[in-house]
């Protein structure tokens, strides 16, 4: 997350202006610009990458045992306790 005392450096760069239209429509950018904006897009999309990136290593991880993983902690799941709706 972006602070208001941290270090920022100027970046220039182009966007079509159909892709501007809802950025300067977005309440966010209204109240805070167009820099804030897009550094919370930027945050967004980083963090959503990196999840990626750690589901892939997941799934690179233990993709393909599902049924022995599932095996091991079925006795669990069958003693589970659920509360009544």
């Amino acid at each position: 997350m972006y602070y208001a005392n941290m270090s920022a450096k100027p970046v220039q760069i182009s966007i079509d202006t159909d892709l501007l239209r809802p950025i300067d429509a977005d309440p966010e950018t209204r109240q805070r610009g167009r820099s804030s904006f897009a550094r919370s897009a930027i945050e967004l999309y980083l963090r959503v990458k990196d999840r990626k990136r750690v589901v892939a290593r997941i799934l690179e991880a233990y993709g393909g045992q599902a049924d022995a993983l599932a095996a091991e902690v079925s006795g669990l799941i069958e003693a589970q306790v659920w509360p009544h709706d």
